[in-house]
């Protein structure tokens, strides 16, 4: 699909719409609440998601694979490759101090009213590296056992939103690099020496 965009509309105009799709899908996923089916909460994210980077990746890779001469195209492809690689790389452990930050923010804020031990509160500082996977501390009753597991779940779905949120931002923010940098292929066109004022419509 992505190809034939390219082919039709240049480069640019997928690598300006796919990112704003892509975006709308991050804020989708960042909507749900706790609890609710799978098909009516984060299945059209994943569509919408999916939908957004299908007409990212041909036009990206393309935009990337003609910005050189042919007998640099395999250093280009290299070079595409390892920014995406590196980028997926930081883009985990960056995330994941802010989603860290706002879960252990929002853990402590909402059992501070629950008069847990030393030893409880230990424990459960213990277990906040695991986020949403945090268990209950021993030795509490059930009722504050249910009030802690709750607290943990709101707690990591706050961060989760949070992520969200900045992935989405970054999407948008792509699709405005992209309309500044990339040529549109009216532009295109004329470079290649067609007389001005018969440009190929966008």
């Amino acid at each position: 699909m992505g190809g034939g965009l390219i082919t039709r509309y240049g480069a640019r105009s997928p690598l300006m719409i796919g990112p704003v799709i892509a975006a709308a899908g991050f804020v989708l996923f960042a909507l749900p609440g706790l609890g609710g089916s799978y098909w009516t909460t984060f299945f059209p994210a994943i569509v919408v998601l999916g939908f957004g980077m299908a007409l990212v990746i041909a036009p990206l890779t393309t935009t990337a694979m003609t910005s050189v001469s042919g007998k640099h195209s395999g250093l280009a492809s290299g070079v595409n490759n390892a920014v995406s690689r590196t980028a997926g790389l930081l883009a985990i452990p960056v995330l994941g101090i802010f989603v860290f930050l706002v879960f252990s923010g929002g853990l402590d804020a909402s059992v501070q009213d629950l008069d847990l031990s030393p030893q409880a509160q230990k424990q459960l500082e213990a277990e906040k590296v695991n986020l949403g996977g945090a268990e209950v501390p021993s030795g509490v009753s059930d009722e504050t056992g249910v009030e802690i597991q709750r607290a943990i779940h709101e707690s990591f779905l706050a961060g989760f939103r949070l992520a969200m949120f900045i992935a989405a931002g970054l999407a948008v923010a792509s699709a405005l690099a992209a309309a500044i940098i990339i040529e549109g292929k009216e532009s295109t066109v004329e470079k290649k020496g067609q007389p001005e004022g018969k440009t190929v419509p966008i």
